[in-house]
């Protein structure tokens, strides 16, 4: 009877293969999906069995290396050298991740044309004109004469080729089969584009524009009130405040008054077409991080914890691994495409990042001499630019498409869509384009056993910066504010730069030494949230724009009251929804409803939000409310005078916009310049929350429990085609929001969650949503989504030796030489 049903539906999918055997865009065809010959079917995999033994013999390899999978199908590789420990990695990291790996990488080197067709052709024109290829073959020059790096990348590119070369047709990863190629052979350079999409999504983002736009309106009196250098309400800066800088400090270079562009120029209304369509910065998003000392943990060791917060995909950002070779030991979790652990820790010590927010993107006005641009004037004279041509291949095209990307020595210029006629000639400044060799300093960290092994493995570090945070089985803990940040006086890439004046260059950089850093504080814990880095007494530039504080200060708030710290303590600190935003702002809205006569159903919403206890708990319909309102308020308050389709204006931050309410309630600000009427705070108070109210109303219908927070924020997890959504996660009940420490949003929060205990044997949990596998037809591709939305960890599973008897472990792996 089985095989009869499994005919008639073999027989059935055929019947369909006519009708969906056609790509409908944006989603592929589906006949190869459901084709039972080299479809889904053929890519399903079974649960490991703990008695299986695998071996194979490959090409390139030295000496044996055994792999033991766990019951989530993490591997833990065990080499006898480094080359085969990263040739292991590349092949199993390939085995669940290969398509993951082309697509990103297709995607920071612009090649996404080549398997997608003209729809992707402005995407790649973006990759190539922010000159992503010119900062991966800059960082791959620099690696390959560092022979730990070279033979690291040498050895996990031979690795995932051996994973290709074994791959018949029927067994490619179904995307590959959906969308009609097959995987290419990876090469060292991979790797670094995997690193510039890296520091893409971390230190890509520019605001110059829009800040060169208001201050064109407002002038630089009323810009510095609303863009202030320092958050006017920061609390809790990275490194304590009142940190001494014992160091010599560099001579800061002389400020140069910021370029105001005239009605002539109007150089900052133009689109760049190296940068994706400009968005709001969605505030709050970030990342995590912190130590407890031995004195404030229970263990008498300290504890590290760690959850980068960043856009969630299937399959996940992160792959867990275990590496293992006669000089290393380090569990983590690895970017695939990349050798080494990113964040993780070995016998002896552990540590994590969060993101920076250096200002390291910087956009210069040009002027050329002529049409041609061939040269462009900078200290008095005419120098030459450089012109690098990009070729793009384009699936269906007969011919690729060149264009030649102007270089000046700030950088390459891009050009803008059209929509405004001449050219802007912008040339951008970029982190991105440094040469360096950032991945020493994971490799480092991996084999890492001392603080002062941790400080010098962060000096070869680029960037994107980060906030490094660091503990030992010494009992030190330590964060160091990280990477190459560019020696700027104050407000330099605030605006857009004449990039005629040297005074505009970066100038060198800040000494590694002299990053902000801490170790031991008195205080008992280090930890970051993406906040500012020091106070106003470090002295010099690294931003003027970070996150707001509101997830620091329940951080720290937390961590100071703890005397008795373990793992499961900063697992629920990792999963704490209060909301120090609505403890701050809340009471004086709803002084102000108290003021005007309400509705039934405002009332109603009233009372829910008085007797609120600030948790954005998933069935909370007052943070719901809440959640709706704020933003709305934002709004009201400032998009009358800075929306402009002609003109883009950043927007005053969070933090400017909470002082505006709670300590400035009578400034001009408030009132709405597009009306007769002369608003006032309470007025757009009133407003605002009435506009909340019908905005869930109209989305979600009468208040009922349609209302509660996890069906409002409606956080969905989906596959990195976003258009395949049978692959998606299904829907997720979660708290938490972008002011809270669980920052969950729709689309973004914890990708990987992480608490190590240290000590003589350290004890670690971790998990991300997902699941190893990069195949939807696995058992391990969404095997650990259940816990992670549950706010649960896995005890992760450390070895000393391949042989060791864990009741956990699953099947091994042996490769052997040819």
């Amino acid at each position: 009877m089985k095989f009869v049903k499994a005919i008639l539906f073999i027989a059935i999918t055929a019947g369909l293969v006519y009708v969906l055997d056609r790509r409908w865009d944006p989603a592929p065809a589906m006949g190869p999906f459901l084709s039972p010959f080299c479809g889904l079917w053929q890519n399903s995999e079974k649960v490991k069995d703990p008695k299986t033994k695998v071996v194979l013999q490959l090409d390139s390899l030295h000496d044996e290396v055994t792999i033991r999978f766990d019951e989530y199908g993490v591997p833990h590789i065990f080499a006898k050298n480094d080359f085969d420990l990263f040739y292991a990695q590349g092949y199993i990291t390939a085995k669940d991740r290969l398509w993951q790996m082309d697509l990103q990488t297709r995607a920071a080197a612009g090649r996404l044309s080549e398997i997608l067709g003209p729809a992707t052709l402005p995407m790649d024109q973006q990759s190539r004109r922010l000159g992503m290829g010119y900062g991966a073959e800059a960082n791959l020059k620099v690696a390959m004469t560092d022979p730990r790096s070279r033979e690291a990348l040498l050895g996990y590119t031979a690795g995932v080729n051996a994973f290709i070369r074994q791959l018949d047709p029927k067994d490619y990863p179904i995307e590959f089969k959906l969308l009609g190629y097959k995987p290419e052979a990876w090469k060292p350079i991979n790797t670094m584009y995997m690193l510039e999409q890296m520091t893409l999504t971390l230190a890509g983002r520019s605001n110059e524009q829009a800040m060169t736009n208001a201050l064109k309106k407002y002038g630089q009196e009323t810009i510095a009130q609303l863009f202030p250098d320092y958050p006017l309400l920061q609390e809790s800066p990275i490194i304590p405040s009142g940190t001494a800088w014992n160091f010599p400090k560099l001579p800061v270079p002389k400020s140069v008054p910021p370029m105001i562009p005239g009605d002539s120029v109007a150089l900052s209304a133009k689109p760049l077409t190296a940068l994706p369509p400009r968005a709001p910065k969605e505030e709050g998003i970030g990342s995590n991080n912190w130590a407890v000392s031995a004195e404030k943990s229970i263990t008498g060791y300290p504890i590290l914890a760690n959850d980068p917060h960043l856009e969630l995909s299937l399959p996940s950002i992160w792959y867990q691994v275990q590496l293992h070779s006669p000089d290393v030991n380090v569990y983590g979790v690895s970017l695939p495409g990349i050798p080494s652990v990113i964040i993780g820790f070995n016998q002896h010590v552990a540590w994590g990042v969060t993101n920076v927010d250096a200002d390291v993107f910087d956009l210069y006005k040009i002027k050329f001499k002529n049409e041609y641009r061939n040269f462009y004037w900078h200290d008095n004279q005419w120098k030459p630019t450089h012109k690098r041509e990009e070729i793009i291949h384009v699936k269906g095209q007969l011919r690729p498409y060149r264009e030649q990307i102007i270089y000046t020595h700030h950088g390459p210029v891009t050009d803008s869509d059209g929509t405004f006629g001449d050219l802007p000639n912008l040339a951008i400044k970029w982190i991105g384009h440094e040469p360096g060799n950032s991945f020493i300093t994971f490799y480092e960290l991996n084999k890492a056993k001392t603080s002062d092994d941790y400080r010098k493995a962060l000096t070869h570090y680029v960037g994107p910066a980060q906030n490094f945070v660091f503990a030992d089985n010494e009992k030190n803990i330590a964060i160091t504010v990280n990477g190459k940040i560019p020696l700027k006086y104050k407000e330099q890439g605030k605006f857009v730069l004449d990039g005629s004046l040297p005074a505009n260059d970066w100038q060198g950089w800040i000494p590694a030494e002299q990053n902000p850093f801490v170790k031991n504080p008195p205080r008992g814990f280090v930890s970051s949230a993406n906040q500012s880095s020091a106070d106003t007494t470090y002295p010099y530039y690294i931003n003027w724009s970070f996150a707001p504080p509101e997830r620091a200060i329940r951080i720290n708030e937390r961590l100071q009251a703890m005397n008795s710290a373990n793992a499961d303590s900063l697992r629920m600190l990792q999963n704490d929804n209060f909301s120090v935003l609505a403890r701050t702002l809340l009471p004086k809205l709803l002084g102000i409803l108290e003021t005007r006569p309400l509705s039934p159903k405002q009332k109603a919403a009233r009372i829910l939000l008085s007797n609120w206890n600030y948790q954005n708990s998933p069935e909370s319909i007052a943070a719901s409310i809440f959640e709706t309102w704020f933003p709305l308020l934002g709004q009201a308050i400032w998009s009358d005078d800075f929306s402009s389709a002609e003109s883009p204006m950043e927007y005053p931050s969070r933090d400017r916009t909470l002082y505006l309410i709670l300590k400035q309630p009578n400034e001009k600000w408030f009132d709405n310049v597009n009306t007769p009427e002369k608003e006032t705070l309470p007025d757009l108070v009133y407003q605002s929350f009435n506009a909340s109210l019908d905005t869930l109303t109209a989305r979600k219908g009468a208040m009922s429990p349609e209302w509660q927070w996890s069906k409002v924020k409606d956080a969905e997890i989906r596959h990195l085609s976003r258009s395949i959504k049978p692959f998606n996660a299904p829907p997720l009940l979660t708290g938490g929001g972008s002011s809270i420490v669980n920052a969950m949003t729709k689309r973004k929060g914890p990708s990987w969650r992480m608490v190590v205990e240290l000590g003589p044997t350290p004890r670690a949990y971790g998990i991300f949503p997902g699941g190893q596998s990069g195949n939807p037809g696995s058992p391990y591709y969404l095997n650990l989504l259940e816990k992670w939305e549950k706010g649960e960890l896995n005890e992760l599973i450390y070895l000393t030796s391949p042989d060791q008897k864990v009741p956990r472990l699953a099947s091994s792996l042996v490769l052997q030489k040819r």
